[in-house]
């Protein structure tokens, strides 16, 4: 906890807002999308859909959980226990939400379903998206399917088993306007990810990368990942991290209040 205290101070001294950006493809992003209010209706709408998570009383067994594995003395927990546990506060869902509604991904790949809040943000941040969400738990796939199904979210398709092979199978001869990165957060497999789906982008595609300051591993990866000679364009927003690969932007990096 310290430890993301201490690096949110030091990205506040660091970080910018539009005034500070010369990058007109940085520039609209921030004005356009990432600081534009989100329409009340479509908050509410994702809310009530988040708020089934918390009335679910169920126990479920959860097999080879990623995020937190460390964390789980049990292979049985409330859904509200594992929601609790990896959380996505109502900052991050509204900037998710906002940089899907601002660069309208067509097709998204998301590594990491858990119980589909993420899912549930992407879809709300474009309905017209084709989602594709990977998740390694058959039980935790299957609460989020239900909230998907009972609230009518289409063009999602869930994919379980382990991350080492449906990532290969995915990515094989496929292409992605966005993916998330929402999974176990190691180093070492989080950059063998990020270099199977390099193999799916294209000049527009952006990668986005979640709790990149949640330790001092993911600080590394990040830090590598930027540095990649593929990548161009990053923007840190410290809750999470933005890659671009426009060949015509020279390399740059940026820090954003958000």
């Amino acid at each position: 906890m310290f430890y993301h205290q201490r690096k949110f101070l030091a990205f506040l001294l660091k970080s910018t807002n539009q005034h500070g950006v010369h990058s007109p493809f940085i520039f609209n992003l921030v004005t356009k999308g990432l600081y534009k209010k989100i329409n009340a209706k479509k908050w509410e709408a994702f809310q009530n859909i988040k708020n089934q998570l918390s009335d679910t009383k169920s126990f479920k067994k959860v097999t080879n959980f990623d995020i937190d594995s460390n964390v789980f003395k049990t292979n049985t927990l409330q859904t509200p226990r594992i929601e609790k546990i990896g959380p996505i506060s109502n900052k991050k869902t509204r900037i998710l939400i906002k940089i899907i509604k601002y660069f309208k991904p067509k097709s998204i790949l998301e590594i990491g379903t858990s119980l589909g809040v993420y899912t549930t943000a992407l879809k709300a941040g474009n309905k017209t998206s084709n989602i594709t969400t990977l998740e390694n738990c058959k039980e935790t796939s299957k609460v989020a399917k239900n909230i998907f199904e009972n609230n009518h979210l289409e063009q999602i398709k869930i994919i379980t088993g382990k991350f080492s092979k449906t990532i290969s199978d995915v990515t094989k001869n496929s292409t992605f306007d966005c993916i998330l990165f929402n999974e176990n957060h190691t180093k070492k497999e989080t950059l063998v990810h990020f270099n199977n789906c390099v193999s799916t982008i294209h000049n527009n595609s952006f990668f986005i990368f979640n709790d990149i300051y949640r330790d001092t591993e993911m600080e590394s990866t990040w830090i590598e990942i930027k540095n990649n000679p593929k990548v161009t364009v990053t923007v840190d927003l410290f809750y999470y991290g933005i890659v671009f690969f426009r060949k015509e932007q020279a390399k740059e990096h940026f820090k954003i209040r958000v």
